[in-house]
């Protein structure tokens, strides 16, 4: 005896598939990308404004079902200030503008502001892919 329904609990099934695959996977990696972001730049090193001005959005990106994302800086020296030692820190700038490494600066500031939200994504993931 053939079991009624089960087409249609297959579709239903691959239609929630593909909600969580898309918008959901899409949206909660957004919402990590944009607040880690927002976590580093209140340690990213400001003298002109032109490193902190240049962080860009998160950008998505889908592929045979996985989704990823990147954020970061596009000022051509922005991995050179992320990857300094701050050895200058409390130093006054050449240029008059305050002082190296200014109070919340700090060296791997992207790599930091993900460190520092690492604990809130499990409630990121909750929210976005709450049923």
């Amino acid at each position: 005896m053939p079991i009624k329904g089960i087409d249609r609990v297959r579709k239903g099934f691959k239609a929630k598939l593909d909600g969580i695959a898309k918008g959901k996977s899409e949206g909660a990696v957004y919402a990590i990308l944009s607040q880690g972001a927002a976590i580093a730049q209140t340690m990213t090193p400001v003298d002109t404004s032109n490193l902190i001005n240049s962080q860009y959005a998160p950008q998505i990106d889908v592929k045979a079902g996985r989704v990823s994302g990147q954020v970061g800086y596009t000022a051509e020296y922005a991995a050179h200030v992320h990857n300094a030692k701050g050895e200058l820190a409390g130093q006054d700038r050449a240029s008059g503008n305050g002082q190296y490494w200014d109070p919340n600066a700090e060296p791997g500031f992207l790599e930091k502001g993900f460190e520092k939200l690492k604990p809130g994504i499990p409630a990121i993931l909750r929210e976005h892919y709450r049923v």
